[in-house]
């Protein structure tokens, strides 16, 4: 038996009124995601429980099987996996966005989509200026505005972060006050004047004098968030005996896989934005099936169309998901014997906010052993058909996706 997830990441979404009042899903063209929800499973899942904020982090545990409730330690703490950087037992690691702020509010978390080559120059100038000024700290450069802050601890001293820490995604706050969701709790003040003092480095850079020369936001500030300490699970082929691989340009999304034990199979062209190369991602995870039991391909395109809004965009990035992605891999799977192939997005997010959303999310799956249920793959399809609802949506993995059925 070979296994596929796809994770078209935010795809879930409600009605917009810019597409005629139908959710994108039911808007695109997904001829291959409604045969996966036509010939097999169609249900929904909640993959944020209450406690936690409806984001990728957590979200991405449970789609992997497992229960954020015992596992989830922040979100910094999955990148750093697949970056490569060792925590110690008393270390944190702090997710550091550039971003843009202007009149005292969150114009774009992302800095004008700022490249990774400009990030690490940016990054690099923030670790040279304050590394004297806050002993112990460390800043890595990731993908474009996604990057790190290590915070080294030391046996003895007060720590500078804790339990009753409290930071904010800046995804969550577009065009909102920021002075309403700076850091708090403990280490609040320190985390601040981190933030004042490396917006002061970024700001008048001469790499952001360039970004605006050619039209684009300057990155002016930084945004920490998303702390929390190493975390340890039980590897993937342990739990299911199953070799798995992932797939993903998100950092995040592959240091979880990697959390699990899954090989990291990285697509060169792929962005993780709205420009990613869908085909060379679908191309990579028919290669993988060679050698895994498991492959994982992840999309970040329709994240990010909501988040900027654009109702169409994320309508195409589906679409591409479908055609590029599900269909080639929904063929090599059955040329090759028993299999199942799912589809189901981390979490929702709204086009109509530009944010996460804990809405439960639609998921399908079809391959061996599966009965058709008859419907369409998108939102409305998952209610009205009352399949299976997940209100634990780590529980997917095994009870509908890993088990045999009859």
């Amino acid at each position: 038996m070979k296994y596929v997830m796809i994770i078209p990441d935010g795809g879930t979404d409600e009605p917009c009124q810019a597409l005629g009042g139908q959710t994108p899903l039911q808007a695109a063209n997904i001829p291959y995601m409604d045969e996966v929800a036509r010939t097999g499973l169609l249900g929904r899942a909640r993959n944020v429980p209450d406690q936690f904020i409806p984001a990728s982090d957590v979200a991405t545990l449970s789609l992997f099987g497992y229960d954020p409730v015992r596992y989830y330690t922040g979100r910094a703490p999955l990148e750093v996996v697949a970056m490569g950087i060792p925590l110690g037992p008393l270390d944190w690691a702090v997710r550091c966005n550039l971003v843009n702020i202007t009149d005292g509010r969150m114009t774009d978390f992302t800095a004008g989509h700022v490249t990774s080559p400009e990030a690490a120059i940016f990054i690099d100038a923030i670790q040279r200026e304050l590394i004297g000024k806050f002993p112990g700290i460390e800043f890595h450069p990731g993908v474009s505005y996604r990057n790190i802050m290590i915070v080294r601890e030391q046996e003895g001293a007060s720590p500078r972060l804790g339990e009753t820490t409290h930071t904010t995604p800046p995804h969550d706050i577009p065009d909102q006050p920021v002075a309403d969701y700076l850091p708090k709790g403990q280490g609040g003040d320190w985390l601040r004047a981190l933030m004042t003092a490396g917006a002061e480095v970024v700001k008048n850079h001469p790499a952001n004098l360039e970004r605006e020369a050619h039209g684009h936001k300057p990155a002016n500030a930084i945004w920490l968030w998303g702390q929390g300490k190493a975390p340890k699970v039980p590897s993937f082929q342990e739990l299911h005996g199953l070799r798995g691989a992932i797939i993903s340009a998100v950092d995040l999304v592959r240091g979880t896989g990697q959390l699990a034990g899954w090989e990291r199979i990285d697509v060169p062209t792929a962005t993780g934005y709205l420009d990613t190369d869908y085909a060379a991602k679908g191309r990579a995870g028919i290669e993988a099936l060679k050698s895994h039991d498991l492959v994982c391909v992840h999309v970040e395109a329709p994240d990010e169309a909501s988040h900027e809004g654009r109702a169409e965009a994320k309508v195409e990035a589906l679409e591409r998901i479908d055609s590029e992605i599900v269909g080639p891999m929904l063929e090599a799977l059955r040329r090759q014997g028993d299999f199942r192939l799912l589809v189901s997005p981390d979490h929702s997010t709204l086009v109509r906010t530009k944010a996460h959303d804990r809405a439960p999310v639609a998921w399908a799956i079809t391959g061996t052993g599966l009965a058709p249920s008859g419907g369409s793959y998108n939102e409305i399809s998952a209610n009205e058909v009352k399949g299976p609802f997940l209100d634990k949506g780590w529980q997917l993995m095994e009870r509908y996706f890993l088990a045999p059925r009859s």
